[in-house]
């Protein structure tokens, strides 16, 4: 990252103030006032590699307003460097999962928009996952829908992967907002697989009235819940050709609840809904974990220090991440949440005596 300030003049060092404000997310401090008292904890400093007093909150708010799109370009490259790097041998498959949250704000930040879907204004980050590590931490305005620069982003990981792993196979998986023809025809010229939820209109439940039908009579008689499964080949108005539908007609107490999803692969439709399409919900506890670290605290004015925020929250989840992976299998907190592994292994108390020849 580009660091403008005159080197004669520095106390501090760009990488000492990256750890600084990385490590305080990681450890449970959001604010930047936060390091007016944290600054002098002599554990705290001994972390970042420092034998004094760190950065202050204002040294610190610097960083982030001077941040701009090279850094958010270069931070991004970092997450996948990691990524790539986390595996010794090139993997078979990779799933990549899209998805989209709101971010509230409640000021009169640069980007800020209503969303009447959320009811409030926000932004609208997009977030990409490979299992539990996080590829992609893209801040976007929420005047737009999910599938916003998705295409772009999913171009670009593609790339880089390819690059590293040539024979690679990946799936792209996400909701019905990333059920777009720019996203689809991407994937089907390039080899990419997809899963992706599509929203039912009139013709996705004509196909299927007599499987909802079904499902409905069978509640009747029996008087528990039925989900059928069942395909069709269906061509929307925008697509160049006709795609595999997979519908799941399910009836029980609330009614008939019907869901699809548009796939290029060719597994059963049970399979393919149950155990690849489903399987998505767990990318909504990586998604909380972001939020356990803060990545939700986008309270600067400009549009490139919250983006800046948004990745240094990235950046503590890659270190809590590599931590439960690499070091806590095995242990009670190989699958705990990242604010569980916080309370346990970093909240803790202690006295730190530190000398000129070594800190205890």
């Amino acid at each position: 990252m580009h660091d403008p300030r005159n080197p004669d003049l520095i106390i501090h060092s760009q990488q000492t103030l990256l750890r600084q404000r990385i490590y305080g997310l990681a450890a449970g401090y959001e604010d930047l006032n936060d390091h007016t008292v944290l600054r002098q904890d002599t554990a705290f400093q001994t972390s970042t590699g420092q034998d004094d007093v760190l950065a202050s909150a204002s040294t610190l708010c610097r960083l982030e307003n001077r941040a701009g799109q090279d850094a958010a370009l270069r931070m991004h490259e970092v997450l996948l460097d990691q990524f790539i790097a986390s595996h010794r041998q090139p993997p078979r498959r990779l799933i990549l999962d899209f998805d989209a949250t709101d971010d509230p704000v409640h000021g009169e930040q640069v980007g800020r928009h209503f969303n009447a879907f959320y009811d409030h204004y926000c932004f609208l980050p997009l977030y990409v996952f490979c299992g539990k590590q996080l590829l992609a931490s893209y801040l976007r305005p929420a005047s737009r829908g999910a599938a916003f620069h998705a295409a772009a982003v999913l171009k670009l990981l593609v790339s880089k992967l390819r690059t590293a792993w040539p024979k690679v196979h990946i799936l792209f998986r996400g909701d019905s907002g990333f059920a777009v023809p720019r996203i689809l025809n991407w994937c089907d010229r390039n080899r990419v697989d997809y899963v992706v939820g599509i929203a039912k209109n009139s013709v996705l439940q004509q196909q299927s009235a007599a499987l909802i039908h079904l499902a409905e009579t069978l509640y009747c008689i029996e008087n528990q819940k039925q989900t059928l499964f069942s395909e069709f080949m269906y061509a929307a108005k925008s697509w160049p050709d006709a795609r595999r539908i997979i519908v799941k007609a399910e009836h029980g107490d609330k009614g008939s609840n019907p869901r699809f999803v548009v796939t290029s692969l060719t597994h059963s439709p049970k399979h393919l809904y149950q155990k690849m399409y489903c399987a998505r919900g767990e990318m909504k506890n990586r998604i909380k974990e972001q939020q356990y670290l803060f990545s939700d605290r986008t309270s600067c004015h400009d549009w490139w220090p919250n983006q800046f925020r948004l990745l240094l929250s990235a950046m503590a989840y890659t270190l809590m991440e590599t931590l439960r992976r690499l070091l806590l299998q095995g242990t009670e907190l190989s699958n705990a949440q990242v604010d569980t592994i916080r309370l346990k292994l970093i909240k803790i108390g202690g006295v730190v005596i530190r000398n000129t020849r070594r800190v205890n």
